[in-house]
């Protein structure tokens, strides 16, 4: 799997990478079928993630937290994951993209209160944005969030949410009366808070995606997570990172499609000799490589850049957007070479069709991120 040298890691990277992969092959590779069948991971795989200290590891040690704060640690995890094949422990949702939220907007008092939780995999995280009337427009959302005095009051409903099922901190948008967005933070068990249907999806079929329902949900003041009427700020903040992490998910998805056919193409034979001799194939796997190796050097750069908070958001818009794309021609191109057994869902690049499907579609639309894209060249 990426076949280059990498020069933006270093030892410690290196000790790391092997320190998860071990997890991933005794905690993670055995239970891949298990976990397709039940149509979640296991709470149990969290907790021992958390043992592990590979869950949210940026955050400081105060906090049960190892305070790594380099991204490229987030990176490893989700090239090992894909390496293995497993794309529903939603490891880089908890880890790149909601845990930051409570890392950055949370005061000392909710720090204390969440982060050794989510460190530890007591806590599993969520965020609810989507509604099923709005999807990219996020200033458009409907759910409702009511000061009552000594509390809030917190209706609507979110749909499409990852971790819906096994989530006990949701981070929700709300519209706050006159204030605009606000983010609050609902917690498993609190009255009003119901899950509904686990959803029935192409793809990623081992990751709970649910509907999530706020009927007069009674929630503290203290779960506001920053300032009134912030939410769409940071939301803005952190999208990036998210698209990052999109980017960096898909290139690993990538290379293991790719892997996985380039095994297939040297064992696989017709009239006599290897497919993967042919020369249509051959340059096949070539092109691919060749588009593979860009890809990955791009984002390496990118990773960099978070490292040292100087990524753009520009950047990330057509990160998001030119990877998944490749993704999805990368596993459309490895299903033809496999012929009928890339149709077969016990191997495992059919499997990566179908989850790659979602990619240009979350996080922002790729239609979402070329718009975006084209109103910063001013058009």
């Amino acid at each position: 799997m990426i076949a280059m040298k990498r020069a933006h890691f270093d030892a410690d990277h290196d000790a790391f990478r092997d320190n998860f992969r071990k997890f991933c092959e005794a905690e993670v590779r055995p239970h891949t079928q298990e976990w397709l069948k039940a149509g979640m991971v296991s709470r149990e795989v969290w907790k021992k993630a958390g043992d592990n200290g590979f869950l949210c590891p940026y955050v400081d040690e105060q906090y049960g937290g190892l305070g790594l704060k380099d991204y490229r640690y987030l990176q490893i995890m989700a090239e090992e994951l894909s390496r293995v094949g497993e794309s529903g422990f939603a490891l880089m949702l908890h880890n790149d993209v909601i845990g930051p939220y409570l890392d950055s907007f949370a005061n000392e008092e909710q720090k204390s209160r969440w982060l050794p939780r989510i460190v530890s995999g007591d806590a599993i995280l969520a965020v609810a944005m989507t509604e099923p009337g709005t999807g990219s427009d996020l200033k458009n959302i409907k759910t409702r969030l009511e000061d009552k005095g000594d509390h809030y009051l917190l209706n609507g409903a979110k749909t499409f949410i990852s971790n819906g099922i096994l989530s006990d901190i949701v981070i929700v948008a709300a519209q706050h009366e006159d204030k605009g967005i606000s983010l609050i933070v609902v917690e498993r068990g609190m009255e009003g808070f119901e899950r509904g249907r686990k959803l029935e999806k192409m793809g990623l079929h081992s990751q709970d995606t649910a509907e999530l329902f706020f009927n007069n949900v009674k929630v503290p003041k203290e779960n506001l997570l920053g300032m009134p009427g912030m939410g769409f700020m940071y939301l803005m903040q952190k999208l990036a990172q998210e698209r990052i992490a999109c980017a960096v998910g898909a290139m690993a998805g990538a290379w293991f499609a790719f892997d996985q056919t380039l095994a297939y193409v040297k064992d696989r034979k017709a009239f006599g000799k290897p497919i993967g001799s042919f020369q249509v194939n051959r340059f096949k796997m070539a092109e691919m490589k060749t588009e593979l190796t860009i890809g990955q050097t791009f984002i390496d750069n990118l990773v960099m850049k978070c490292v040292d908070n100087t990524i753009s958001p520009e950047e990330a818009f057509m990160a998001k957007y030119w990877c998944t794309d490749l993704l999805n021609k990368v596993v459309a191109e490895c299903v033809q070479l496999h012929g009928g057994y890339g149709y077969m869902m016990e191997y495992p690049v059919a499997r990566a069709y179908v989850d790659a499907r979602i990619t240009t579609i979350f996080a922002g639309t790729n239609e979402i991120m070329k718009e975006m894209i084209g109103r910063g060249m001013g058009l």
